[in-house]
């Protein structure tokens, strides 16, 4: 009988990408809070996922993806960058929206619309938060150049390439304040410690106006390096 693929195991599939994807150890309990499931819930789904050999689960516990496993995930998160560009390109709806309509949208994506989007958008480009096609990791991001906004210096001058799209009040929030892939910012403070993990806000300026970032969302903003004055 052929595997039946359900958005359950979809969801999870996913998951276990986007997670790895962000430099996490994947385990049980990541996808506990990344799906926000119970712990029995995802017991159960990874045993099923084994079952159909779609994971592999290390002795400690460690969960990857079969080839089988990672064919369904991107093609999952494809259909979902599609959709995301679709909502914003064609439909114009915000880019902190977007991500949450395009979790829904992408499982009801028939092979043939999915065509239709790639003849109208193409298959490269990033989607509005700036992200590429499939998962790109922070080791990834940091060899094209890239690297948090938290670790910027004061007197720097950066441009915004991608936000962490997963965190919908995080997303607002760089809106409301004007923090978008594509503007530029300078640096004017860094909170004392930054380099040990102190708690603390990063002071910047954009657009001429003064924004204090909280170090943990400063560190989900991945940012390129430009020209003093630039």
């Amino acid at each position: 009988m052929p595997l039946r693929i359900t958005i359950s195991k979809e969801n999870y599939l996913k998951a276990i990408a986007e997670a790895a994807s962000e430099g996490e150890t994947v385990k049980a309990v990541t996808l506990v809070r990344w799906l926000n499931v119970s712990a029995p819930a995802v017991t159960m789904a990874i045993k099923r996922l084994r079952r159909d050999g779609l994971i592999e689960v290390a002795d400690e516990g460690q969960l990857t993806l079969t080839e089988g496993g990672r064919d369904i995930a991107n093609r999952l998160l494809n259909r979902h960058h599609l959709i995301e560009r679709m909502l914003t390109e064609i439909f114009g709806l915000e880019w902190y929206k977007v991500h949450d309509e395009a979790e829904q949208l992408e499982h009801a994506v028939s092979a043939d619309f999915e065509r239709k989007l790639i003849e109208r958008l193409g298959t490269s480009g990033t989607c509005p938060h700036g992200n590429q096609v499939g998962m790109e990791s922070p080791a990834e991001r940091r060899a094209r150049g890239l690297k948090p906004l938290g670790e910027a210096h004061p007197g720097d001058r950066v441009g915004v390439v991608s936000v962490f799209e997963r965190d919908r009040q995080l997303l607002e929030y760089l809106d409301g304040v004007g923090i978008r892939p594509g503007v530029s910012l300078d640096v004017t403070s860094l909170p004392s410690g930054i380099s040990t993990g102190a708690d603390g806000e990063i002071e910047l300026v954009t657009a001429g106006r003064t924004v204090r970032l909280a170090r943990g969302a400063a560190g989900k903003v991945w940012v390129a390096s430009l020209p003093s004055g630039g």
